[in-house]
């Protein structure tokens, strides 16, 4: 039986970008099937876990200090660009994450531009809350970028993202990356890089 994985993420989060670079082994050891699942994680934020925005408005907050060098230890574990943070951080994704769930009939492509996409803000530090950037970034990868374009400002792409949202926190999710996994008679929640482990476990569990 192939496990499948979903994978709820937005681009606009520096650990969902380096767990969506580290899944991706895991998934192909594993035999596994990842599904990729745009959100928007603001939104998650407003219905469940508004403190982030308190702990990013101290920027003497340790956490968020420590975690910050914590990123970069990981970024250079995983051999992943990590030019960050930039000048558009915290960045608005709405226009991303509608322009990914455009694609997300297309898993191979959404996966292609989402890869892209990532490079593109942490390592070149473009700013993904510009429709003219996205664009670009779609054609640079082969893509009908205005095309994908007109898509984002249709009502269906709109409700999509929006459905997807109401989902992952219907389902548990409080921020990005949430993965989940079937566990059991039922599924389990994985958040963020660090629980990857616990992601691989669960799979060669229910593969047994």
């Amino acid at each position: 039986m192939t496990v499948k994985v979903e994978f709820f993420f937005d681009l606009s989060s520096p650990w969902t970008r380096l767990a969506f670079h580290n899944i991706q082994p895991i998934i192909e050891d594993s035999g596994a099937e990842i599904i990729w699942r745009p959100f928007l994680v603001g939104g998650v934020f407003n219905a469940v876990n508004q403190d982030v925005y308190a702990a990013r408005a101290n920027p003497d907050n340790r956490k968020f200090v420590h975690s910050f060098r914590v990123l970069k230890d990981w970024a250079a574990l995983a051999g992943v660009p990590m030019n960050f943070p930039s000048e558009h951080h915290p960045v608005k994704s709405v226009h991303a994450m509608r322009l990914c769930c455009a694609l997300e009939d297309d898993q191979a492509a959404l996966c292609k531009f989402a890869t892209a996409a990532f490079e593109a803000y942490y390592g070149d530090q473009r700013n993904l809350d510009d429709p003219e950037v996205l664009i670009a970034i779609a054609n640079d990868i082969g893509m009908d970028g205005a095309a994908l374009a007109a898509k984002t400002r249709e009502q269906p792409i709109k409700d999509r993202l929006r459905a997807n949202t109401e989902e992952a926190v219907h389902r548990g999710a409080y921020g990005s990356p949430s993965i989940f996994v079937p566990y059991g008679d039922g599924e389990r929640m994985y958040f963020g890089n660090d629980q990857l482990p616990l992601v691989n476990r669960a799979i060669k569990l229910k593969s047994e």
